[in-house]
């Protein structure tokens, strides 16, 4: 032993591997805490506007947007009377329902959201560490450069798995057919098939990666100085994570609107037909949104986004901080008892 950390540990002082638990745990733990919001959210809004069996719907588990088809005209749920609001609600599905349906379809889409994001993170911590390490004096600018990337790889990678759950979810193929089914259309029109519809998850979620990821940076930077702390603490981490998920959840909004929208139409059509045409550009729908509604109409929803961005920003930065100043703090310590146990 030379007293050196090993080569897997040189990226902020913690492994790869490590980096990856922090985040699984972490996207575990704002799933857990952020779902219940969406449930109740998705089930207040289908009191109003009823969902038909066959219809499609934006699910959120804190992680990542997902299309859920409904199956019997109720989702997931069974009926818990009138509710006159959100706390009325939380009541209402815990009494009759029990208190694991406010996790009501949380599961299947975890066996993608959780990948996602341990790719997101611990690809943005190496790019990140690489480019400050090159950009010299614009090293301030590393995280923009790295959020978007890592945004990119994550999305790509999981777009072809999201298209698969939602068919097995619609149609209830066998996973049998359903490879001959992607066969067929890769076939057709190339492998860009099984992307259908990343250009507009792209155009929402790499704005909104660089600019949390810049703006977390700093500002966790900004607390350090004010608070005099050499390491940022969980509250500082906390506050970083909701402010910066905050503000890029703002700037963001009107893709997010077209995103769903598109979301949506794209689920209904890949679960008739893989190959099926979409009806409109991502500039087309907004063209329309402003036509009808004018340009508020591209902050729809403005509130119940925040509400819901800004804890599962701040619950995800802080617990993957935690989990790597933990790993940090444990490869430390660990270093003066080989070099005490080679020594002896």
């Amino acid at each position: 032993m030379n007293g050196q950390t090993p080569a897997s540990t040189a990226v902020n002082g913690i492994t790869p591997a490590q980096q990856m638990i922090s985040s699984c745990s972490g996207a575990l733990l704002t799933s857990l805490l952020v779902t219940p919001l969406d449930v109740v959210k998705t089930r207040l809004q289908a009191q109003n506007n009823p969902l038909g069996k066959g219809r499609y719907f934006v699910y959120s588990n804190g992680l990542m947007d997902h299309i859920c088809v409904c199956e019997n005209g109720k989702g997931w749920y069974k009926a818990a009377g009138q509710f006159r609001g959100t706390f009325d609600a939380f009541y209402k599905i815990v009494c009759c329902e029990g208190i694991t349906a406010l996790w009501s379809g949380l599961p299947p889409t975890l066996v993608m959201a959780v990948p996602a994001t341990v790719i997101y993170f611990t690809c943005y911590d190496q790019l990140c560490a690489a480019l400050r390490a090159r950009m010299g004096e614009r090293a301030q600018e590393a995280p923009l450069l790295a959020g978007a990337i890592a945004r990119v790889g994550s999305a790509t990678v999981i777009s072809p798995l999201e298209l698969i759950r939602t068919k097995l979810q619609s149609q209830k193929q066998s996973y049998s057919e359903l490879t001959s089914l992607i066969r067929s259309a890769v076939q057709a029109e190339g492998w860009w098939s099984l992307w259908r519809g990343l250009g507009p998850t792209l155009l929402r979620d790499v704005p909104f990666s660089a600019m949390y990821w810049y703006n977390y940076e700093r500002g966790k930077s900004w607390l350090c100085q004010w608070y005099n702390a050499t390491e940022p603490t969980l509250t500082i981490t906390f506050i970083s994570g909701a402010g910066s998920g905050s503000i890029a959840a703002i700037v963001t909004l009107p893709f997010d609107v077209v995103k769903t929208r598109r979301q949506v139409e794209l689920g209904e059509l890949q679960a008739k037909n893989l190959s099926g045409p979409v009806s409109s550009s991502t500039f087309s729908i907004m063209k329309k949104i402003v036509a009808q509604d004018g340009f508020r109409g591209l902050f729809a929803g403005f509130f119940p986004r925040l509400i819901k961005v800004a804890p599962a920003c701040a619950i995800m930065i802080s617990s993957y901080e935690f989990g790597k100043a933990f790993f940090r703090k444990h490869n430390q310590e660990r270093i003066p008892r080989q070099l005490h146990s080679t020594n002896t």
